[in-house]
């Protein structure tokens, strides 16, 4: 079974990918010939993703699911969340994003932050919402090499290393978007077994 993933970043296709196992074979934007940037103007996770997974539904006409995950930090009254992607403006720069929101928090000892991830699948005419999150701090700097958007600053509740300095099979024991994956999966399993 095929399912378009409403996105065009492959780490995040890797991603929802390794959680989903090879039951589901989840195709990107381009694999599915899709070249478009879809907008994400709501003020919501929510929103957003059912904007992503609507629009692709309406151009395809096939079961698809999209995500939009948002960095919510406790000192900074929930920023940057919707606009994480897009926190120190459009060109979606995680270093200026990083460089801003470390500037931002400066040396306020609240470090508390959650990563949210909101799963949109629309899936034979219905719509049906996963969430994922992760709960963690804020690092003075950046550590680490792997991942990508904020994980050089994220530590994981439960760890002392951030994202970037875990593998992504050691990223998935914390991950938001695998815990939301996860929800999305046995839902899929199943539809999978009951048919």
């Amino acid at each position: 079974m095929k399912l378009i993933f409403a996105t065009n970043n492959a780490h995040k296709v890797q991603e929802i990918q390794a959680a989903i196992g090879d039951q589901i074979r989840v195709i990107s934007l381009q694999e599915a010939g899709i070249d478009i940037d879809i907008p994400e103007p709501h003020d919501t996770l929510e929103a957003n993703a059912t904007e992503k997974s609507r629009t692709i539904r309406e151009l395809t006409g096939v079961n698809c699911f999209s995500e939009d995950t948002g960095l919510e930090v406790d000192a900074l009254h929930g920023e940057p969340g919707v606009k994480s992607a897009r926190y120190a403006g459009e060109d979606k720069a995680f270093d200026k994003n990083i460089e801003k929101l470390l500037t931002k928090l400066g040396d306020n000892p609240n470090r508390s932050a959650r990563f949210r991830t909101v799963i949109s699948l629309l899936w034979e005419g219905r719509e049906i919402l996963f969430e994922g999150i992760c709960d963690g701090t804020i690092t003075g700097d950046k550590r680490g090499k792997e991942g990508f958007g904020y994980d050089p600053v994220f530590v994981p509740e439960g760890s002392t290393r951030t994202f970037a300095e875990m593998s992504l099979t050691e990223k998935g024991q914390f991950s938001h978007r695998k815990k939301a994956a996860d929800k999305l999966v046995s839902f899929l399993q199943g539809v999978v077994q009951a048919s």
